[in-house]
């Protein structure tokens, strides 16, 4: 099979906070550039934000993000570390197992490749790279991101690609064939779990990713007790539906201590 030649990499963006080694900035461009370099498809967008905590009770006060546009596909990696330089190093290792993955999917797409197998989605190492949560005290926490959108309809392996795609811990989408709000999330024993505002019907059935699936539906609240109920339970985020609308809602701890909230439009 050719292979397309290697692509100009693109004007890669580094914003740093905190105090930095004087090469962060440079390392992190030519590690990222290194991996746009051996890209197939066209990146046409990168940007790296690296941040050093100014918390010294941190054992990972260095964090490094990455969001890349691959010809029109997102990926995203966040990871944190003691120092920046490992911090670069786990980015550039954690974005090219995103990369492969993407490649994969294009390959798939065009009919030359098998859909990845299901052993292929288990990545038990990544839980251990991300970064640590501010400790923030309950009575300082707001609601500082508040992300509201049309949630995309897709199945189960999309919704879980997607999430993988983008590094996120858990990912909201609507069922493409039942229409009910759903969330995937890291966590069970196969590696990835399944909520949904009614479980009735499970879309699992020929499913790729393995998964389990919560039985319980998705709590009928408002914020307010969904900070409550985050607060009290340690959990990572809460799904639940909103006592106004029906549809299903997330509340989620930020790495800053602070809220975000992700709600549904028509």
């Amino acid at each position: 099979m050719k292979r397309s030649a290697p692509q100009q990499a693109p004007d890669i963006q580094v914003e740093a906070q905190g105090q930095m080694p004087p090469d962060a900035t440079e390392y992190a461009r030519e590690k990222v550039g290194a991996l746009i370099e051996r890209t197939r498809e066209p990146v046409l967008f990168a940007r790296v934000k690296l941040t050093r905590m100014a918390n010294p009770a941190m054992q990972r006060p260095a964090v490094a993000q990455a969001n890349l546009d691959v010809n029109g596909r997102l990926a995203r990696a966040h990871v944190a570390a003691p120092t920046m330089t490992e911090a670069v190093d786990l980015l550039q290792d954690r974005l090219s197992e995103r990369l492969q993955r993407l490649e994969r999917h294009w390959e798939a797409r065009r009919g030359r490749m098998p859909v990845p197998e299901p052993h292929e989605w288990r990545h038990g190492s990544e839980r251990a790279q991300r970064p640590d949560y501010f400790p923030r005290p309950a009575e300082e926490r707001q609601v500082v991101r508040h992300k509201s959108f049309s949630l995309a309809r897709e199945t189960l392996d999309e919704a879980a690609f997607e999430m993988e795609m983008m590094d996120y811990g858990f990912h909201l989408f609507t069922d493409i064939d039942t229409g009910e709000d759903c969330v995937v999330y890291r966590g069970g024993p196969t590696g990835y779990r399944l909520a949904l505002a009614h479980p009735h019907n499970p879309p699992v059935d020929g499913a790729a990713v393995p998964l389990t699936v919560s039985e319980l539906p998705a709590p009928r609240m408002g914020v307010d007790e969904a900070k409550q109920r985050l607060d009290i339970s340690g959990f990572p985020f809460v799904f639940f539906t909103d006592e106004a609308t029906g549809r299903g809602n997330v509340l989620y701890h930020r790495y800053d201590g602070h809220y975000g909230l992700i709600t549904p439009v028509e």
